[in-house]
This record gives C-alpha cells, sequence and structure tokens, in this order.
C-alpha cells in the first residue's frame, strides 16, 4: 500500500491554559519548576480559579498534537489520534486539525471532559505544567487506527502517553502494527518525569523506536548516568538515531554512525512551552523533505528558538518562508 501519510502521530489532546506568573506563584502551588504534574480536574479548576487576577492565553495542546501541526505547517502530510470530549474545547480544537489538513481520528466521549494542561511561565522563561488529561486518558487499543499506521512513513509518540495503563497498551499495540507494515517508529520522551516514574514502560517502546528525542535532563534520568557525556555514550551504545536538545548550547544528532552538533539561535526568553515539541516536529519534516540531516537540524533549532522568544507553541503563519531560507543557507 502507497504510504501517503508521511507523519501519523498519537497522544493526548489537551487545550493549554497559558498564565505569566511570578516564581512565588510556583512555591505557593507547591509544584516542581519546570516538570509537569497529572492532577484532576476539580483540582485544576481550583487552581485556575485562585489565578483568576492574571491573564490567560488559550490555545490548543498536547506535546505530539503541537509536532504534528508544525509538521503540517511546514508543508507535511499527518494524521493524529487521540480522544477528546464532547464539549466546547473538543470543537477548539478539532478545528485547528481540520483547517490545516490534518487527518484526525479522535473519539469522542460523553461523559468525560477535553483534557486541558495549566501552563506557569515564569520570568526566567521556564514552564511548569498541571495537567489534567480528562477524556485524553482513557486512549485504548480500540482507538488505535491501524489504517493511518499502515498509510504512514513515520509513526510519533508522546512519553506522556506512558503515564495511564491503557494508553500504553495502545502504544504497544500501535509499536506492533507499526513493525507490520514497515512504519518507522520515533518517540519523544516528553518529560523527566515520564522517565523517572515510567521507566521500564518506556524503555519497552524505546528499544523498538527507529529515532529518539529528548532534552539533556530527560536523556540524564533515563540512561541512569550522572553527565550529559555519560547519557549520550549510554545512548550510543543502545540506540541507532537520537536527538539530545541542550537548550541553549544546541542539540546533538546521532544519525547512524555520524554525531552531528547543532548550534542554537540566540533570541530573547519568554515562554519555554512547546519548544522540544517544534524541533521534532520540525526536524521530522526538514528530514523528510530534504533527505539532509543538516538542514533539517537547523530548521529544527531556528523554529524552537522562536517558539521560545514569544508566549505559546505556535508559530503561526510563515513556516514554510522560514523552511526555505534555512534550507538555502545550510548546505
Amino acid at each position: 500500500m502507497e504510504k501517503d501519510i508521511q507523519l501519523c502521530a498519537i497522544g493526548n489532546a489537551l487545550v493549554d491554559i497559558q498564565i505569566e506568573v511570578p516564581d512565588e506563584i510556583i512555591q505557593q502551588f507547591n509544584l516542581n519548576k519546570g516538570e509537569m504534574q497529572l492532577t484532576d480536574i476539580a483540582k485544576q479548576r481550583e487552581l485556575i480559579k485562585g489565578l483568576s487576577g492574571f491573564p490567560m492565553h488559550k490555545s490548543s495542546g498536547g506535546s505530539a498534537a503541537n509536532s504534528i501541526i508544525a509538521f503540517s505547517q511546514l508543508g507535511g502530510k499527518a494524521a493524529y489520534q487521540t480522544v477528546i470530549g464532547n464539549d466546547d474545547l473538543e470543537k477548539f480544537y478539532s478545528k485547528e486539525f481540520t483547517d490545516l489538513g490534518i487527518e484526525l481520528s479522535a473519539k469522542v466521549m460523553d461523559d468525560n471532559p477535553t483534557g486541558t494542561c495549566l501552563v506557569l511561565i515564569t520570568p526566567d522563561s521556564e514552564r511548569t505544567m498541571v495537567t489534567a488529561l480528562g477524556a485524553s486518558a482513557f486512549y485504548n487499543e480500540s482507538d488505535v487506527n491501524e489504517d493511518l499506521i499502515k498509510r504512514s512513513q513515520y509513526m510519533y509518540l508522546e512519553g506522556y502517553e506512558f503515564t495511564q495503563d491503557a494508553s500504553y497498551n495502545a502504544l504497544l499495540k500501535a509499536v506492533d502494527i507499526a513493525k507490520k507494515h514497515d512504519t518507522n517508529i520515533s518517540l519523544t520522551f516528553s518529560d523527566v518525569f515520564v522517565t523517572q516514574v515510567f521507566y521500564d514502560k518506556l524503555k519497552t517502546v524505546a528499544d523498538s523506536a527507529n529515532l529518539i528525542f529528548c532534552n539533556e535532563a530527560e536523556a540524564i534520568a533515563f540512561s541512569k548516568q550522572n553527565t550529559l557525556e555519560e547519557a549520550i555514550d549510554y545512548f550510543k551504545e543502545n540506540h541507532k538515531n537520537f536527538i539530545i536538545t541542550k537548550g541553549a548550547n544546541g542539540s546533538i544528532i546521532r544519525w547512524h554512525d555520524e554525531i552531528i552538533n547543532i548550534p542554537a539561535y540566540k533570541i530573547e526568553p519568554k515562554d519555554s512551552t512547546g519548544a522540544g515539541d517544534m524541533f521534532a516536529g520540525a526536524f521530522m519534516f526538514g528530514f523528510m523533505d530534504s533527505q539532509s540531516v543538516q538542514k533539517a537540524g537547523h530548521l529544527a533549532s531556528y523554529t524552537s528558538s522562536q517558539v521560545v522568544a514569544k508566549l505559546g507553541a505556535r508559530l503561526g503563519e510563515g513556516l514554510i518562508e522560514i523552511k526555505e531560507k534555512i534550507f538555502g543557507e545550510i548546505k
């Protein structure tokens, strides 16, 4: 069968509620700065109520969703699998995918709301998240769309899906389907919290992945090493292709037997929400479009830096022009 989809992702469907707050708020709510914490809808609403004096910004989100939207905005043919609630947020969420031409396979649940993620952004541009998965927590094996995976060149999985037994089992099924249909498997670790609490599950899928995305802290935590250098050695021994992002220090890519260092693009940081998601989506598109790891790496580095320079996980218009500029500059 012809693979007419370039990238199919499986992940949570969340509406992000972004609020800029001082550091004292993070301490007041007893949160771990820079990490994601799961909660229920009622507790999250209490937090939001306590922040009613701060301006709020709303956008569709979810780690893999951010990546697949960036991939599509760059010109890629994409699909997304998830679960959403039957509410106004579902309409808000689905419209963006429809407008971008992304094939959305999403079960709609009547008895659970669409998931939401409270994103608290401190003055140092760090984001701390409190997530209520809502309907997303119920993605299971019956929701896996084999046809979309079979038609795709790559499948992309997010680490947050490992936090629920049902979604983890669904990912195992998706991995088996991908192998059966020669669909490449890419995986993002998503958060240090995932690598620490759900290590065994994450490792099971990581061992089958053709490409892994993680940041420096996640790489050290997953490899159970003490330094980045030791973590890189671990990944070299255990994974053929991987990318470790290092924030303002750029990123390191291992593609087959080649190590490639990609510099960061300097900006004035405002909000790190979605930077890793943009990096992954841009890299996947850049490599599939150009077959050049260098071009893909620079495209990912530049676009993710532009996300950090603004509020929210989206760049909106102009991604195709950015792609043409970067590809024209990198030989």
